[in-house]
This record gives C-alpha cells, sequence and structure tokens, in this order.
C-alpha cells in the first residue's frame, strides 16, 4: 500500500476548531427529518466518511454493502503481513549495516596491524646481535608477537562476518519480496473498494428511493427518546442571564469537539492500520483540543451545577441556606478563578514572546492553547459573577416552595 504523508496545516486546524461547531449547531436547529426516512445529504455523508465499510449502502437498506468488509478485511490481513514483512526487513537490514561497519573497522585493524608488524620487523633488523641490545630486541619481539596475534584475530573476525553477511541476505531479499507482495495485494484491495464507492457514488439516487419504497411497507423500528430537562433552565434574569447564556453557548461550542475527534481518529486508524502511515498531529492536535475544551467548559458545569463536590450536609440545606453557604465559601472561588486568569496570562504572553510550538514535526504554536486558559478563567469568573447575585437575591427574597404556596392558596 502506499503510505500517506499528509500532515494537518495549523490554519486548518484553528479554522476547523471554530468554523465545525458553528455549522453543526446551525443543523441541529434545522427541523429533523421523520422517524424512518433517509435523507440524500446523509446518504453522500456516510458515503464520504463510512463508504470504505459499504455503510452508505446499509443506511440505505441495501444489504450488498457487506460485500465491501471481506475486501476490508483483506486490506488488513495484507497490511499486517506487509507491517511483518517490514520488521524483519528492518532487523535483517540493520544486522547488514552493523555487519558492514564492523568490517570496515576489523579492516582497519588488520591494515593497522599489518603496518605495526612491518615496522617492528625492520626494527627488528636494525638492531645488532650485542649482548647489550638484547632487551630491545625482545621488546621488539613482543611487538611482533603481539601484532601477529591482533592480525590473526582480526582476520578470523573478518572471515565470520562475512559468513554472517552471506546468512543474513537471503532474508533480507525475503523479506523484500514480502513486502512488495503483501503491498501489492493490500493495494488492490483498496482499488476495488475505491472503485465500488465510485459506482455507488452515482448509484445512491436509485438506492435512496428502493429505501424510501421499502420503508413504506417495512418501516424501521420505533426508537423511545428520552426528553432530557433543557439546560435553559438554569439561566437567569437581567445581566445574569446574558453571563448565563455566553456559558450555554460556550458550552454547547465546545462539545461538538468531540464530534472532530471521532472524524480524526477514524482517520488516523485508516491510515494506520490501512496505509501503514501513522501520524503524530492526529493525537496531539485532540490532545490540546480536549485540553482547551476542559477549559471553556468550566463556565457551563458551573451553570449547570456538573461540577463534582462533596455535599454530604450541603445537600440537606434548604435553597437559602445553600445560598448563604455559598457566598460565604465563594472567596475560595475568587480566589481560584484570579489565580487561573493571572497565571494562563503569565503563560500565555511567554508562549507569544517566545513564539512557542510544539516538539513534534507538526510544530504547531502553543499560545493559542495558553490563551484559552486566559478566556477559561474569565468565563468561570463570569459564571462566577452569575452565581453570586442569583445567591444575593435569594437571600434577601427567599423562594416560597411550590407546597406552601398552594397550601396558601
Amino acid at each position: 500500500m502506499p503510505s500517506i504523508g499528509f500532515v494537518l496545516p495549523h490554519w486548518l486546524y484553528w479554522a476547523g476548531l471554530v468554523v465545525f461547531p458553528l455549522v453543526a449547531m446551525y443543523l441541529s436547529r434545522q427541523k429533523q427529518p421523520e422517524p424512518g426516512s433517509r435523507s440524500m445529504g446523509i446518504a453522500y455523508f456516510i458515503w464520504a466518511v463510512g463508504g470504505f465499510f459499504g455503510f452508505h449502502r446499509l443506511y440505505l437498506k441495501n444489504k450488498w454493502g457487506v460485500l465491501y468488509w471481506p475486501l476490508f478485511g483483506l486490506i488488513l490481513f495484507a497490511s499486517s503481513g506487509e507491517r511483518e514483512a517490514r520488521i524483519a526487513f528492518s532487523d535483517a537490514n540493520g544486522a547488514i549495516s552493523a555487519i558492514q561497519s564492523s568490517t570496515e573497522r576489523t579492516q582497519r585493524t588488520i591494515d593497522k596491524a599489518t603496518e605495526e608488524l612491518e615496522t617492528a620487523r625492520a626494527r627488528l633488523a636494525e638492531i645488532g646481535t650485542a649482548e647489550e641490545e638484547q632487551s630491545a630486541r625482545d621488546r621488539v619481539q613482543r611487538t611482533i608477537e603481539r601484532q601477529t596475534e591482533r592480525l590473526e584475530g582480526a582476520e578470523v573476525k573478518l572471515t565470520e562476518l562475512a559468513e554472517e553477511q552471506v546468512t543474513l541476505e537471503p532474508r533480507l531479499r525475503e523479506a523484500t519480496d514480502n513486502r512488495q507482495k503483501w503491498s501489492r495485494v493490500a493495494f488492490t484491495a483498496f482499488l476495488a473498494i475505491v472503485a465500488f464507492m465510485l459506482v455507488d457514488l452515482f448509484l445512491i439516487p436509485s438506492m435512496l428511493k428502493k429505501a424510501r419504497e421499502y420503508l413504506k411497507t417495512r418501516p424501521d423500528g420505533k426508537v423511545e427518546r428520552e426528553i432530557l430537562a433543557d439546560d435553559a433552565e438554569h439561566v437567569g434574569k437581567g445581566l445574569a442571564g446574558v453571563i448565563d447564556r455566553i456559558s450555554l453557548f460556550t458550552g454547547e461550542f465546545v462539545a461538538l469537539w468531540s464530534v472532530i475527534a471521532v472524524f480524526v481518529y477514524y482517520y488516523e486508524v485508516i491510515v494506520r492500520y490501512v496505509f501503514n502511515s501513522p501520524t503524530n498531529w492526529a493525537h496531539e492536535g485532540m490532545f490540546l483540543m480536549f485540553g482547551m475544551q476542559y477549559l471553556i467548559a468550566g463556565s457551563y458545569a458551573m451553570l449547570t451545577e456538573s461540577h463534582v463536590r462533596v455535599d454530604i450536609f450541603y445537600a440537606s440545606f434548604s435553597d437559602r441556606g445553600k445560598a448563604i453557604t455559598n457566598l460565604l465559601t465563594s472567596v475560595f472561588f475568587f480566589i481560584f478563578a484570579g489565580t487561573l486568569i493571572w497565571t494562563g496570562w503569565i503563560f500565555a504572553m511567554d508562549s507569544v514572546g517566545q513564539n512557542e510550538v510544539s516538539f513534534t514535526e507538526w510544530g504547531i504554536q502553543y499560545w493559542p492553547v495558553k490563551l484559552v486558559i486566559v478566556l477559561g478563567g474569565v468565563l468561570l469568573l463570569l459564571q462566577g459573577l452569575s452565581k453570586i447575585s442569583k445567591d444575593i437575591a435569594l437571600v434577601i427574597a427567599p423562594r416560597v416552595p411550590e407546597q406552601e404556596a398552594t397550601n396558601g392558596s
């Protein structure tokens, strides 16, 4: 299979984090199709993101979509074989490279030992036979013996290295052949899937028509939907209500980032296991995105009271008692929010001044991420002010329980 070297451009990453939630929020507010119906737009969308598995055909009640699965399974099997062959190729090639490096070092040892041996023999010939020169002859003789032993050992090692390389070369050729074979198999199955997808690109309208006719007589099973409480119930009035709406909007906005993660990790799985082309940007981009999501969603979690807290005593208090407790403990909240904003601003300015980027080859800028620390702190602080205003109003004018109001009437 050919590798995929696509790297997500930085501008597209940041633009996607802004544009995708806005488009998704707009679409979610449009009139939904009747239950059991099929949409042309959704069919083409599934073809684009899940057509590799034939999901668009299954969506349109066409069981031939399962024919995609054996081809995809063949791609996975061939890619696994190619991956194993690549590991075997890498091991054999690395071993041969190590042998070649060792051979070069051994050859230099032989050359040096030969040179020193010739020098020692010439020196021995120059030394006379006088008794007082016996010690010099002994030293030169020991040098000759040592270099001879060194030379013989190096020649033996050179022979062993050559024999080992001969045994590795067939493994290298076999791994190369297997790698090419499995690559051809995977690529052929991939082309077959692409061909089927191109055919389905033009067949989707007719399949949609057949699906609608099929659903008229055999509709989908009814899906029971649970009606959840609307978060808008937490929105107050006046200025506090404006802040609450901001928190609701930002919470919904960043919640849709999780959908982006589904697409990105789907892409990562395909390129990793089908094309043997794992990425760094997918994991790093989602890691940074979820960090920003956590910070921005803090005000939404505070509005909807979704933060985890230990309320052994607090839960038993009346509404007015809870409001008084909130006011007394709010000083700790504002210390936290203020510290978050201040330290986040320091981090962000340092990052801007240094033009800080990640350490991977993606090299994404860190300063927008660190500015989000400040943004999250500001949103949290505003929501805290909204909460305090509501608690003050509750302490001044406690709400009358519904049961008491009913009895009084």
